[in-house]
């Protein structure tokens, strides 16, 4: 098959070509300087020259705080060019398989987050992710969303490299521990993305939202924890002190939920995918990093 990959220099385009590799596909990269989505007219006659049988959609706008003070270019990425994206995919005939967030929840919840659920999203950012859901399932092309939380890997900016930097140049961290979530690897994302590969143009698959994300809660402090213990195995210098903090003390432009665990039982039926294991993750991003490299600092 032809798979047509868009942002595939961020995170988790990165990860994909790490496991494309290994498979028989026919693979087109295509990242933010060589296409941009959001250019909509050069994105149709792009896409329509390549004519690729799956379109997987790994690019967004990610800046959580900024887009509350920049709702056009959230909304513009987001939703606009995905409502786009869909109507290609559709005229073609292709599968589109578009990456989702836990955002589009309000985070109240006390039970993980079926993708059944009401959403509700609190933030610019979340609401463009859930009108890009919308504008996917009304244009009525064959589709996999997948919605996914807390992603991390050895690539681009991510909690796990944050942490990693700010414990070598830092002896005390307070880190936010009244937000719950599921860290999940970038790069079981990808493999999860090649498993459901095989099931498209069966006639029997069906479009559908599926939730993927790491498979146990954590706080944002449990999950600095566990980085830093494992860094500290490594050789990294690490904090000594690690305070927690609420996220009322902690003060942010946009709202986090509170909340956000997702349930993953239907890709798990669906699919036979399991949830990532985001401990084996962060052992596999730090023994992935440059132990050489001047973010790595000795104790």
């Amino acid at each position: 098959m032809k798979i047509l990959v868009l942002g595939s220099k961020g995170q988790l385009g990165r990860c994909l070509s790490d496991q494309l590799i290994k498979t028989t596909h026919d693979v087109i990269y295509l990242s933010r300087a060589n296409f941009d989505i959001s250019n909509l007219a050069a994105l149709s006659e792009n896409i329509s020259l390549l004519k690729p049988n799956i379109v997987i959609n790994a690019s967004a706008y990610t800046a959580v705080d900024k887009a509350e003070d920049d709702y056009q270019a959230a909304n513009l990425v987001n939703h606009l060019a995905v409502g786009k994206l869909a109507d290609i995919c559709k005229d073609l005939n292709s599968w589109l398989i578009h990456i989702s967030t836990d955002y589009v929840f309000d985070g109240n919840a006390v039970m993980p987050y079926s993708e059944g659920n009401k959403t509700n999203p609190q933030g610019i950012y979340g609401e463009s992710k859930l009108n890009g859901e919308l504008a996917i399932i009304a244009s009525g092309c064959k589709y996999f969303i997948i919605r996914t939380a807390w992603v991390f890997s050895e690539y681009g900016n991510n909690f796990l490299k944050t942490m990693l930097r700010l414990g070598a140049e830092h002896k005390e961290l307070s880190v936010v521990d009244d937000q719950i979530g599921c860290p999940t690897y970038a790069q079981d994302i990808a493999k999860a993305i090649v498993s459901m590969l095989p099931n498209i143009g069966i006639q029997t698959s069906a479009s559908g939202i599926f939730h993927y994300c790491g498979n146990k809660p954590c706080s944002w402090y449990d999950f600095a924890s566990s980085i830093f213990l494992e860094a500290k195995a490594r050789g990294y210098k690490v904090p000594t002190i690690l305070k927690k903090v609420t996220s009322a003390e902690f003060k942010s432009i946009a709202p986090r939920p509170l909340y956000s665990v997702l349930d993953c039982s239907n890709i798990k039926a669906e699919f036979n995918i399991n949830p990532s294991d985001w401990v084996v993750g962060i052992s596999s991003s730090i023994e992935s990093l440059n132990l050489n490299s001047s973010s790595k600092k000795h104790i």
